[in-house]
């Protein structure tokens, strides 16, 4: 946050704050820079749909890879008429946290975790996903 400045006329006070204004679910929340949601209104949990296919297209896929139906990553990419990388990127959100799993078909992630957080590289190790990702578990 800067200083405030007045203005020449001394009747108006110009304060910056950094904030990131965020849509979810239809409503716009506003998160200042440590992630906390400072929307006034109530937020309910909301369920976000994206994650939700996601995660749903992840496991499905992995099992079509446990029991042959699909031999790699590619035929797989092939077959959904989709990118190799997004069919990788997709895949990895297997190896999320049971929690963090959980937490997102509840509607309860993080405000500020969006799939795209979900589709970058993230650690294995479940503590430091949780951290990485906000989860208070």
């Amino acid at each position: 946050m800067s200083k405030p400045h007045l203005d020449a006329d001394g009747r108006t006070v110009t304060v910056h704050v950094p904030i990131t204004i965020r849509r979810r679910g239809g409503r716009k929340l506003v998160i200042v820079p440590d992630g906390t949601n400072v929307t006034t209104a109530p937020v309910r949990r909301h369920i976000d749909n994206a994650m939700v296919k996601a995660i749903a297209r992840a496991f499905r896929w992995r099992e079509m890879l446990e029991t042959g139906q699909y031999q790699t990553i590619r035929e797989i990419a092939k077959a959904e008429k989709i990118n190799e990388s997004y069919v990788g990127r997709v895949l990895r959100l297997t190896l999320l946290a049971p929690e963090i799993v959980e937490a997102i078909l509840g509607g309860r992630q993080p405000t500020g975790l969006q799939l795209e957080n979900l589709l970058r590289q993230f650690s294995v190790i479940w503590q430091v996903q949780r951290d990485a990702f906000r989860l208070i578990t």
